[in-house]
């Protein structure tokens, strides 16, 4: 990998580390909205009886978890670019007595495994932030035993999500925040339709589909919400850095009224929209 995509890593990892206090917070909340795309990725890959699952990306530990439920007489290996992420899907898989798992700390672009590891592979929301995705998906491929399948999703568009646009897109009209680089890691780079496609057959991956999977975001009330994603949001809290406590205050009023002119007198439950993407080594 080159400098510049190290630089890139490095400075995800940072930032993983230093928002994991938040998704620990917010855990229930997050796996809750984010459970049907788990459930996808797990229909695809049908685990059962003694496979080995490699989860990547897994953050606070799901769908790893699930999946090690699943297959008691299975295993699955957990991983993910953040230490102190891990640290709290070990805690997770402690507390609902997962024994199952093994908990490992690497890249991605670099997996510390042999070739043709493991009978199925999971990925939930990890593609966007890879540095080099092709990279990646060839890692992916490399591991995966000849016959095995993997999964992955991936946030579709924003027209789709406003989970995440009703912050974003208040912060983005009132501080006129320059567009990141073409390809940049970012949460809606892999929405095009076919772009993991792509990626895949360069792989040498073969029956690839492409479905979409809906999910709701129950926050409950607009002080929640945005409680919520100021502590899980880097992008966001990095964005509210550059405001004076004033712009800040103006930002919070506006994304209250976009909530409440769509929910008027209603709980803030907000649609979102992924693609989950499977293929066959």
């Amino acid at each position: 990998m080159n400098p510049q995509l190290e630089a890139i890593r490095d400075q995800q990892k940072q930032s993983w580390n230093k928002f994991s206090s938040g998704w620990k917070k917010w855990d229930e909340l997050t796996m809750e909205f984010l459970r049907p795309m788990g459930d996808s990725i797990i229909r695809h890959i049908s685990p059962s009886g003694n496979h080995h699952v490699l989860d990547i990306a897994a953050g606070t530990g799901e769908p790893g978890l699930t999946i090690a439920a699943m297959i008691p007489d299975g295993r699955v290996t957990i991983t993910d670019l953040s230490e102190h992420m891990l640290e709290i899907a070990a805690g997770n898989a402690a507390e609902r007595s997962v024994h199952n798992v093994e908990i490992k700390a690497c890249d991605v672009c670099q997996l510390p495994f042999a070739d043709n590891s493991f009978d199925a592979i999971s990925c939930r929301f990890g593609f966007m932030f890879f540095p080099d995705m092709q990279m990646a998906a060839d890692e992916m491929t490399r591991v995966l035993k000849p016959g095995g399948r993997i999964a992955t999703s991936v946030w579709n568009v924003p027209d789709k999500n406003f989970w995440i646009t009703a912050i974003m897109g208040v912060i983005q009209k009132n501080l006129e925040l320059p567009p990141p680089p073409p390809g940049a890691p970012g949460m809606f780079r892999c929405s095009r339709p076919g772009l993991l496609r792509e990626l895949f057959e360069k792989a040498g991956l073969s029956g690839i589909s492409e479905t979409e999977t809906t999910s709701v975001m129950k926050s409950g009330t607009t002080e929640r919400y945005w409680e919520m994603m100021n502590d899980i949001g880097a992008p966001i809290v990095a964005a509210l850095s550059k405001a004076d406590d004033a712009m800040r205050q103006k930002i919070k009023e506006e994304v209250f009224a976009e909530l409440n002119r769509k929910f008027p007198g209603k709980e803030v439950h907000i649609d979102a929209s992924a693609l989950v993407v499977c293929a066959q080594k």
